[in-house]
């Protein structure tokens, strides 16, 4: 930066140094120099004529500055009066005479004294300087309307002076600035820049005013509210004991109204007066009388005794079950019959014991959940949905203790209070995923809650008083059992959900699923639609789940693809069909199991049942010269790999009924394959397959291809039922299968199979292996 320097010679004066408070030519001010150098300073100006160079420190921290710790460009001041105080510091009253620039220092160990030169300011006068003038002078009166602290005297200078040095000198001492920013304007030699700079200083000062007058008004707003409602409310009370009444707070004879209006059992009651009582009686400031109104509102907004009207139909309940929900016979059947039981107690006037929890079991994506909401609007019922998966506090089911700070309620009771009245349908969903920790065990609060002969008096921690649960409708959905405890499993009523069979997905995707996505996607019917042969494909080849959310999922994928082709007007409409689902989903994802092309030697059929619903298995078994060794590959469970065992001890122990040597069994080693390596397989139920498939390659006999089997094998060859008949029979019939055997036990579940299924084919049932070697094995053809 360029400084006009003056011409006359330089001359020595004491040096101080200061943080802050530098003075400006013209302007005064009192400042305390405590530092042994700047006390020294000011005592050798003292001494001589009073006369004093300021300079500012570059950083205001540094306690014992050096030389190059200071600016050059300073302030010659004159030194007006003095005052020492109690510790050694002196009070000054400097006034700047001139600005200066130090050029040299002459001392710096007792004290700084130094030569100098005077700068000069630049003034010029312009329409902008006066401006900006006006704007500053304009803006300083606003800042002190704001709250602003300013020296009268300042004050005076900066309206009555008209030299605009001066008015810019006075204006820079006003100012809040940072060390460097005053720094700044005392080394400004040109007024219009030095006025600009004070500007945009002047005007952030205002906006910072103006946030904290802002603030200050809506503080003090509060406060005078505040204020106004006690002294208001002091002198309601104070006019109502006038007139012999009660003065009363008018939320406390709120409560109480709500208090009666809530027909809380009798014990409630008395407890919710009692907690009314001790309210009266504490100050509004005491913190523990939000905590008391905050459990008032609780017991008082509770459904006590809210009931949503028990209007059964039985008809209209089995309608719209039909209508949200294809197939799920039985468990629809289970649901009308709970109405019945209820619609009978209504009839005759009696309240019998209430019906046992259900509990909805099966994979993902059956309609479990969607079923309770279904459940809900046939009773007419509110809906409350809890999912309980990862739950491991007990405090979640219960409640905190109202000892702790921020305690409320468990979600048994937020969810009755949701509902609005005490018997809506409640779900807890997960129930099998709930977990355990230090915090307790959520599982062991629940089983007062499910049991019907408790839960007339729930107790939750927060409420301190028995809630009656009995006529909440409680379902709870599960994927699987085992993590189920035994105790709590007890009092549940399990209803298998066996997964949706190809044709009901079918259905499911025709009536519902499609128009849901249409919708979805702004599509009307006749701009996209899937074929039923499409539908189909989709099902077998594209998906491989127990329900129809992937099913959902690749309906959606179609649309949204059918959806941009219309907005990109490639087409106007689209019907998809088996011919091109593969442009919308890619190439086929799963392959479709059908019989064998031709009878073979060392193969069977056996029919598995997955989540996915049911399949059929190829048994393949492969004999070759060896030791007597037994292979298992296949990706084989234990309990399959003991199957494999005692199918080969069925055939050796019965070696001659087969033709076999006594020691075949020594010179060859028998190798099981299941193909699809890459999935676990496990179960009993292909005992007989396994078995057949050993005697088919060991006596050289090919099997019947079009027939499949199921059905576990003990070692004197034995049929035992097994279970998942429906799923498998089903996968029989699309496999193309025309025979299938089952255990002659499991007849009776062939009555849950579809018609059109048991139309195609035809069953065998057996209690031996004798009686599956007749119909699977074929003769031999002689040479």
């Amino acid at each position: 930066m360029a400084f006009l320097i003056g011409a006359s010679e330089q001359s020595i004066f004491p040096v101080s140094a200061v943080r802050d408070g530098i003075v400006f030519p013209g302007t005064e001010n009192v400042l305390v120099f405590g530092r042994p150098k700047s006390v020294s300073a000011i005592n050798a100006a003292l001494r001589k004529d009073k006369k004093l160079i300021l300079l500012m420190q570059k950083n205001p921290s540094i306690d014992d500055p050096s030389i190059d710790d200071l600016y050059r460009v300073g302030v010659l001041v004159t030194i007006d009066k003095t005052a020492v105080g109690e510790r050694g510091e002196i009070n000054a009253l400097v006034k700047g005479i001139e600005k200066v620039k130090v050029t040299s220092f002459t001392k710096e160990k007792e004290w700084f004294e130094a030569k100098y030169q005077p700068v000069k300011d630049l003034a010029e006068s312009s329409e902008e300087t006066e401006a900006m003038i006006k704007h500053i002078a304009s803006q300083i009166k606003r800042a002190i309307n704001l709250g602003k602290t300013v020296d009268f005297v300042f004050l005076m200078n900066i309206l009555n002076t008209s030299d605009p040095v001066s008015f810019s000198n006075q204006i820079a001492v006003v100012l809040d600035l940072k060390p460097d920013e005053r720094q700044g304007l005392l080394e400004e030699i040109k007024l219009k820049e030095k006025l600009k700079k004070e500007v945009e200083y002047v005007n952030r000062e205002i906006k910072v005013l103006e946030i904290e007058h802002s603030l200050s008004s809506k503080t003090q707003k509060k406060f005078e509210q505040g204020m106004r409602e006690n002294i208001l409310r002091e002198k309601m009370k104070t006019i109502e004991e006038e007139l012999g009444e009660k003065g009363e707070d008018k939320d406390l004879s709120d409560y109480q109204e709500k208090i009666k209006k809530a027909k809380m059992p009798k014990e409630v009651e008395e407890k919710a007066f009692k907690e009314l009582k001790r309210l009266k009686q504490m100050s509004q400031f005491n913190p523990e009388s939000s905590y008391v109104r905050t459990y008032l509102d609780w017991l008082v907004e509770l459904p006590w005794s809210n009931v949503s009207p028990n209007n059964v139909d039985i008809k209209e309940a089995e309608k719209i079950l039909n209508e949200d929900h294809f197939g799920l016979k039985k468990i629809k059947e289970r649901i009308l019959e709970y109405l019945a039981v209820m619609e009978m107690g209504k009839i005759k006037k009696k309240k019998g014991r209430q019906p046992t929890i259900l509990c909805f079991v099966g994979p993902p994506g059956v309609g479990k959940t969607s079923l309770g909401k279904s459940i809900a609007r046939a009773l007419g019922r509110k809906f409350v949905k809890m999912s309980l998966g990862g739950i491991r506090d007990e405090a979640e089911i219960r409640g905190h203790r109202r000892t702790y700070v921020g305690a409320l309620p468990g979600r048994m009771i937020q969810g009755i209070k949701q509902a609005g009245t005490k018997n809506p349908v409640f779900m807890l969903d997960e129930i099998d995923k709930i977990g355990r920790d230090y915090r307790g065990d959520p599982s062991a609060a629940l089983l007062e809650a499910l049991d019907p002969e408790q839960n007339h008096a729930f107790s939750d921690h927060y409420l301190e008083v028995p809630f009656n649960l009995t006529d909440v409708f409680f379902i709870t959905t599960a994927n699987i059992l085992d993590t189920i405890p035994d105790a709590l499993l007890d009092r549940l009523e399990v209803i298998h959900f066996p997964g949706y069979t190809e044709d009901e997905k079918f259905n499911i995707a025709a009536s519902h699923l499609v128009k849901k996505q249409l919708e979805a996607h702004s599509l009307l019917g006749k701009e996209a639609s899937i074929t039923p042969p499409g539908l189909k494909t989709i099902i077998r080849r594209y998906t491989r789940e127990a329900g129809v959310r992937e099913l959902e999922r690749q309906i959606a994928t179609i649309f949204r693809k059918i959806a941009r082709e219309i907005i990109e007007k490639r087409l106007k409409s689209k019907s998809v069909s088996e011919a091109n689902l593969s442009k919308y989903l890619g190439p086929f994802k799963y392959s479709s199991q059908m019989i064998e092309e031709k009878d073979t030697i060392g193969i069977s059929t056996g029919l598995a049942w997955t989540q996915a619903g049911g399949d059929i298995l190829f048994i393949e078994v492969a004999t070759m010269p060896g030791k007597g060794s037994l292979t298992l590959t296949g990706h084989l469970g234990d309990v399959m790999k003991e199957s494999c065992q005692a199918a080969l001890s069925y055939v050796r122990a019965r070696f001659k009924k087969f033709g076999l040597k006594e020691d075949f069994f020594h010179k060859i080693d028998i190798h099981v394959h299941v193909p699809e390596g890459a999935v676990p397989k496990d179960g009993p139920s292909a005992g007989l397959a396994i078995a057949t498939a050993m005697i088919s390659a060991l006596t050289k006999t090919p099997t019947r291809r079009s027939v499949a089997m199921t059905g576990e094998i003990t070692l004197r060859g034995r049929a035992l039922e097994i279970g998942g008949v429906k799923e498998k029979v089903i996968a029989a019939h699309r496999a193309g299968i025309k025979t299938v055997i089952i255990p002659k036990d499991n007849k009776k579940d062939l009555e849950d199979i579809p018609d059109y299924v048991l139309k195609g084919l035809q069953f065998v049932y057996v209690e031996h292996m004798d009686q599956v070697l007749k119909v699977v094995l074929k003769e031999k053809s002689s040479n």
